[in-house]
């Protein structure tokens, strides 16, 4: 049986487009078009560079199917295209469209002109690409070029919509698939078995929750594991504080500090013990929340105190300033820590939604992280947070997560990404709009805070004389 693939996913239908059909629409553009056209997702029908860049390759791929998103791209780094409910054909006639509309990304932001001529929206023409109206063809006449003309039945800005760049580097048109197909893979995918089993029974929920409450660090001078969360702005890190809170305390909880934001929301360095249930007893470990990974210079986190925390020298409540690293002429600086207050495991947070997006300078501020953590000889996993956002067949019944084949391409490529094994990336999600406790969100939760005791026995090991291997 083959994996359903979500939004945009890879055509299954040989093994060499498999390796080759991968959209260049990106996961959050795809998600920004869809929230124009209701529950939906997208599946690549077409991809120029793959069928080839001629009209008979494009209605070979697309004719009957609808509704469609045609997409162009140039060498500008322009996004642009259209989307009809109407199948394409080669009739040579126009046809009516009311709710078509083209479109094109200002960031990642969705520009949308919609049809101004719904009789004449999208042409039928055999030789060419996607035609809408007389306004916008992609691939026309079988050249790796766009006509446009705006006015004629759209109305939109030439030089906002493509910056007046008319050779296309890249044509590509999905399919828009509805619930109902959402709802036949889901069926698919409750029938495969998961490809890392875990158990979703309330006992393991309970088994989950007391082995972390009796956990003893092997290390007598140490009475709470020390978890150090690292990642980029609004992956997630006070959150999975939050979460982990909620999950023993028996009700969503919002200590630290989180939502949505271009900067980070957390400007201390905090130490957060959590506690089994309210007013119960703090659990043998501390999750420490730090200021969120920026791609800039001077922005967010500095790795220079990420080797402070590490060794145990900033205090809590530390305010972060990303162009003056802490010094040992600091106030409150800890200047002889002991085992008790150094990490014994860092948990690098990151968006599964942006994995495949994350920038270049990101990407190496992580690296130079994980370089000194390995040095230090701390143990280190990655936390792959918002899968309920990454993939649809996830929100729909969580359990899902160990099925879902996109889920797993982003665990592997945040493991290449990161130079973890794919051992240590677990995937979670955290609370953040529901009300209520979900158990099976729960055991993602728990199991995370398992391996994180885990990775911690390793560097308790290493104290007490065993190697440690590092990642």
């Amino acid at each position: 049986t083959q994996l359903p693939t979500p939004p945009g996913g890879r055509s299954r239908s040989s093994a060499e487009q498999a390796s080759s059909m991968d959209p260049q629409l990106t996961r959050s553009q795809q998600r920004t078009i869809c929230s124009q056209l209701g529950r939906v997702i997208l599946q690549l029908l077409y991809k120029a560079s793959i069928h080839g860049f001629t009209g008979s390759a494009f209605h070979q791929q697309c004719d009957t199917r609808s509704p469609t998103v045609s997409v162009g791209y140039n060498a500008s780094g322009f996004v642009f295209g259209g989307y009809t409910k109407q199948p394409f054909s080669q009739s040579g006639q126009y046809v009516n469209d009311d709710q078509a509309f083209l479109f094109t990304f200002s960031g990642e932001k969705l520009l949308k002109y919609p049809v101004t001529g719904p009789a004449n929206a999208v042409r039928m023409i055999g030789n060419s690409g996607p035609y809408f109206g007389d306004a916008l063809v992609l691939v026309n006449g079988s050249q790796l070029v766009v006509y446009t003309c705006p006015g004629n039945y759209y109305n939109f800005n030439a030089a906002e919509m493509h910056g007046n760049d008319l050779n296309l580097t890249e044509c590509e048109v999905y399919h828009v698939e509805g619930e109902f197909s959402l709802n036949n893979q889901i069926l698919i995918l409750s029938m495969l078995k998961p490809w890392r089993p875990v158990g979703w029974e309330n006992e393991t929920r309970t088994e989950l929750m007391e082995s972390i409450r009796s956990y003893k660090p092997t290390v007598s001078s140490v009475s709470q594991v020390r978890v150090l969360l690292i990642g980029p702005v609004g992956a997630g890190k006070s959150s999975f504080f939050n979460s982990i809170n909620s999950v023993f305390r028996g009700h969503v909880t919002s200590q630290a500090i989180s939502g949505s934001s271009t900067t980070s929301l957390t400007t201390q360095f905090r130490t957060y013990s959590v506690k089994a249930g309210r007013g119960g007893k703090p659990l043998p470990l501390i999750l420490c929340d730090t200021m969120g990974l920026e791609e800039g210079t001077g922005a967010g986190l500095d790795v220079d105190d990420v080797i402070s925390i590490l060794k145990g020298h900033l205090p809590d409540r530390y305010q972060f300033n990303p162009s003056a690293p802490l010094h040992s002429e600091s106030h409150g600086y800890h200047g002889t820590p002991g085992v008790k207050d150094k990490i014994h495991c860092v948990a690098y947070v990151i968006d599964a939604c942006k994995v495949s997006i994350m920038p270049t300078k990101l990407e190496e501020k992580l690296e130079a992280i994980r370089r000194k953590v390995n040095l230090m000889g701390v143990p280190q996993l990655v936390l792959m947070t918002k899968v309920d956002e990454a993939c649809p067949f996830v929100p729909q019944d969580i359990r899902n997560v160990y099925k879902s084949g996109y889920i797993k391409e982003m665990m592997q490529e945040v493991s290449t990404r990161l130079g973890a094994p794919l051992s240590c990336v677990v995937p979670v999600k955290n609370y953040s709009e529901e009300l209520e406790l979900d158990p099976n969100c729960d055991i993602l939760l728990l199991s995370a805070i398992q391996q994180m005791l885990h990775f911690a026995d390793n560097y308790f090991d290493e104290i007490n004389g065993f190697p440690l291997l590092i990642m």
